[in-house]
């Protein structure tokens, strides 16, 4: 049976849930379980926060970016190591993105990169409407001082959690709780799912309202459809929050399994020349994926040598982000960095990482991997 990179994992309290939408016959989009999922988030997250189900990441994104007020022709600045559901929203408004590197004891976006290009932008009055900083891989990008730059600048912050709910920054902070928005991802390869959907969280009520407003196709009261505002088609399915809502049970065991993959994969394959991803001590990262860069000249192989072992054996193993700068669709972008994304994607590999896989299945991914290792040690 084909072992995958990060597969859906039920609690078995899901169907609960979606019988009683189907006994109150709540089947459209909106409804009381859709209302509960985001209470329930938002209690998750620490209370007093609105939280918006829409139908996508991408589509809190698109919502987060109109709702700071990005428009076309503005500059925001982004995480150039993501998801391509993560910059895409910034193009469908018109905007200009402006792709930054990573830090490398953290692999979540520079801050240094950010305060230096504020300092310039703002003596020459060019700053961006917004940053959009990726938690990415699990991990929580600086928040804290993201957001002590944003306010010292004026500068907007949306923050790209779509990875990483579960995941605490300094004092445990929980990723989904930084800036004026923060988005989430509820897609079918996430710590928790939805089948698809995703969540604005944002502590401010008008914009939480504003994003509803929007979201279902900015229907202006009244007896008969009115409009005076685009909108869109983006509610998440009262069906689909009824899923949520047996997943959040399970969350945070959800969490402490793909944790627990990790510590097996770093004890086994540490020593024989992986190098995981960083975790610094302020932060404590869900490990959606384990993440490993692979160098050649100390391991005699490559990551693509042992994404190939693993395809081999129907084992699901991908190559790390291509940052977006290097992405054909935005070639000729703006770039500031020191290519430490570009290493990345040149000799990184994510490694199957699921909260549902056995230890039998994390032993044989171990095994192959411990094979190619040695192999190459030994040539």
């Amino acid at each position: 049976m084909r072992i995958w990179l990060s597969s859906p994992h039920m609690s078995g309290r899901e169907e609960h849930y979606v019988a009683q939408a189907f006994q109150s016959n709540f089947v459209a989009p909106l409804g009381p379980q859709l209302d509960q999922f985001e209470a329930v988030m938002s209690d998750y997250l620490g209370g007093g926060l609105h939280c918006v189900g829409l139908s996508s990441g991408s589509a809190a994104l698109h919502l987060a970016l109109q709702n700071v007020g990005v428009t076309a022709g503005d500059d925001v600045w982004i995480s150039s190591m993501t998801f391509a559901g993560g910059i895409f929203p910034v193009v469908y408004l018109g905007a200009r993105p402006v792709f930054f590197d990573l830090d490398p004891a953290s692999w979540t976006l520079s801050c240094d990169l950010i305060e230096e290009a504020l300092v310039a932008a703002n003596q020459a009055n060019t700053l961006p409407k917004a940053i959009v900083p990726t938690d990415l891989y699990g991990q929580s990008a600086d928040i804290n001082r993201l957001e002590e730059i944003c306010a010292r600048f004026g500068v907007k912050l949306v923050v790209d959690s779509a990875e990483s709910l579960g995941g605490a920054h300094l004092d445990g902070r929980k990723c989904g709780t930084g800036g004026d928005v923060s988005i989430l991802s509820f897609n079918g390869n996430k710590i928790i799912t939805t089948s698809g959907g995703g969540m604005l969280v944002t502590k401010h009520a008008k914009i939480a309202e504003q994003a509803r407003f929007l979201a279902t196709q900015a229907r202006d009261p009244a007896p008969h459809y009115e409009h005076t505002k685009v909108g869109y088609n983006y509610r998440l399915s009262n069906i689909c929050a009824a899923i949520g809502l047996g997943q959040m049970e399970v969350l945070d065991n959800r969490v402490a399994a793909r944790r627990a993959v990790f510590d097996r994969y770093d004890k086994a394959l540490g020593p024989l020349g992986l190098a995981f991803m960083p975790e610094p001590a302020s932060v404590r990262s869900t490990r959606w994926l384990t993440t490993a860069t692979v160098d050649p000249s100390k391991t005699g192989v490559t990551g693509e040598d042992i994404r190939l072992a693993l395809t081999q054996q129907d084992i699901e193993c991908r190559p790390l982000w291509k940052p977006m700068h290097m992405q054909p669709v935005f070639e000729g972008s703006r770039y500031i960095g020191h290519g430490v994304d570009e290493k990345l994607f040149e000799t990184g590999l994510c490694l199957p990482s699921g909260s549902n896989m056995t230890l039998a299945e994390q032993d044989e991914v171990i095994a192959i991997v411990s094979n190619v290792l040695r192999r190459g040690g030994d040539t």
